[in-house]
């Protein structure tokens, strides 16, 4: 009777030294303690770092992107027609029906946002404005002009002496827009009005 050969195995190779340590009950050695703290730290950095960095860049495009808005807006300029009733909204600019000489223009930036309106109305037509952007005529301020040099230079307006001016400012609460408000009262009965709205986010 023939006994078969067993095929000699080949011997296991031995364990890593952290298993074999673990296995033993006894704590890691001080080379791998070194990587696996360093290992865990590189996570975090990358974990941190990594979403930090694309909040830097996607603040830098939208500041980017709000400076090219209003560079395209300012070769548009000054529009003879009415904002849109959205517009109006979002800025509380009340135009009143029947005005004409209607025009606006807007800018927008990752800061603040501007609609400035310039249109000719009725006596009536000035009170219901007023009325509806929370003021009144007792608020105007003879020879006031409320509109900044700055924003007049960007719509091309001129408030000279040969105008009759009275202006205010409406105030709202943040995030509702302020409202610096001017009006050419030379003729009375068919005041021209200019206005401009800023809002901030």
């Amino acid at each position: 009777m023939t006994v078969p050969q067993q095929t000699p195995q080949a011997p296991r190779s031995p364990a890593p030294e952290p298993y074999r340590r673990r296995k033993a009950g006894l704590p890691e050695g001080h080379g791998h303690m070194i990587r696996r703290r360093w290992l865990t730290a590189v996570i975090i950095v990358l974990l941190v770092g990594i979403p930090a960095g694309y909040l830097v860049i996607s603040a830098g495009q939208s500041r980017d992107s709000g400076r090219d808005k209003e560079r395209e807006s300012s070769v548009v300029g000054l529009q003879d027609n009415w904002p849109s009733q959205m517009k109006r909204r979002v800025f509380e600019v009340p135009i009143p029906r029947g005005a004409w000489d209607v025009a606006y223009y807007e800018t927008s930036n990752w800061k603040t946002s501007r609609l400035y309106v310039r249109f000719t109305t009725t006596a009536t037509g000035l009170d219901t404005f007023l009325a509806e952007s929370g003021t009144s005529r007792a608020a105007l301020g003879p020879g006031r002009v409320t509109v900044g040099e700055r924003d007049a230079d960007i719509v091309g307006w001129t408030f000279g002496p040969d105008g009759t001016w009275s202006a205010t400012t409406v105030t709202r609460e943040r995030p509702r827009p302020a409202t610096d408000i001017t009006v050419d009262l030379t003729d009375p009965a068919f005041p021209q009005v200019y206005v401009v709205s800023t809002t901030s986010p």
